[in-house]
């Protein structure tokens, strides 16, 4: 079997529960996952994964000819690329599964609708990808997110980064600048936190610097990670937070899959998109007629006004970090 998922972080980390359930329903088949190359650590040591294969998205002949050598009886992808469906179709596997909207989707053998629906959280979603199954075999469904990080490593990273606790982790960072969060804003929820005993904590990648050093600028204390972790130094600091505070982006699902509360702050997509945080943690967001003005967000507010953002006060955001944490 192969589960191919070569999108951003955030996409592949809510794969774990299409993961499990596949492997909970075939316990003895091995299981591969193809991802984005430079992502291959993030499910190392996962029970249900035997194998991870990185595609670096250039070779596509080669690339399925080496899938080929694999001889897959099953292929599932939550990923809808044109590229996708046709290196499955190209692998030779006998049964592929993908989206009735995905590119090529002719070329797979089953096709599930793919739909945004109110309620509809994107783990469900992809989940609906073994419906397909159910006319010959049992599937057992496990719907919980997961990621492997053991309390050692969480204790290790807070001994290499000097970490005080009780600590809270912000993420001001986005691929997509509109939805970026005011890092002014997340001072101030820094600044809060700090007042009540608790160290912020600011993660992100190289590229969120500019977000992460001039919300580190208005900061009256506290940590910036920005940059100087890897990806399982990243995900063992968020499970040893007490909170997480995320623009719409991959710390809320990191958050979730560690059992971290969270709040997802929401400008130009919206919950109903399905990447809320599952089951636990909470959001903000303004009603405005304006969004949502896309699927990812983009470089600059399209009315170029920014209210999503701009009209969306610190105040809100601290209300749901003290429901979590009870101060």
């Amino acid at each position: 079997m192969v589960v191919f998922q070569t999108a951003f972080l955030g996409d592949l980390i809510l794969t774990a529960p299409l993961l499990k359930s596949l492997k909970r329903t075939f316990p003895s088949g091995e299981l591969h996952l193809v991802v984005r190359k430079g992502l291959e650590t993030v499910f190392e040591g996962f029970w249900p994964v035997d194998r991870v294969i990185p595609f670096d998205k250039r070779g596509i002949w080669k690339f399925a000819q080496e899938l080929r050598r694999e001889k897959y009886t099953l292929a599932v992808s939550p990923h809808r690329s044109h590229r996708t469906s046709l290196i499955l179709f190209l692998s030779g596997a006998k049964r592929r599964i993908g989206y009735d909207k995905a590119g090529f989707s002719f070329l797979y053998t089953h096709r599930v609708k793919h739909e945004f629906k109110e309620g509809l959280h994107e783990i469900d979603r992809q989940l609906r990808l073994l419906e397909p199954l159910e006319q010959e075999v049992e599937v057992t469904y496990d719907k919980e997110p997961e990621l492997p990080v053991s309390q050692e490593e969480v204790e290790r990273v807070k001994g290499k980064f000097s970490l005080k606790t009780p600590y809270a982790v912000l993420a001001p960072g986005s691929v997509w600048p509109t939805k970026a969060w005011l890092p002014e804003y997340y001072a101030e929820v820094a600044n809060f936190l700090l007042k009540r005993g608790i160290t912020p904590v600011l993660v992100g990648g190289k590229g969120d610097s500019t977000y992460c050093n001039r919300c580190f600028s208005f900061m009256e204390g506290g940590v910036n990670l920005c940059g100087r972790t890897d990806l399982k130094e990243f995900f063992a600091v968020v499970k040893g937070a007490k909170v997480v505070v995320s623009n719409d982006s991959s710390p809320v699902h990191v958050a979730v899959s560690v059992k971290t509360p969270v709040v997802e702050v929401y400008g130009p997509t919206v919950p109903a998109f399905g990447f809320f945080p599952y089951g636990r943690g909470s959001w903000v967001e303004l009603e405005l007629p304006c969004r949502p003005c896309g699927i990812h967000g983009g470089k600059r507010c399209p009315e170029g006004h920014f209210r999503c953002m701009k009209e969306l006060k610190p105040e809100a955001v601290i209300e749901k970090v003290r429901e979590l944490l009870s101060v």
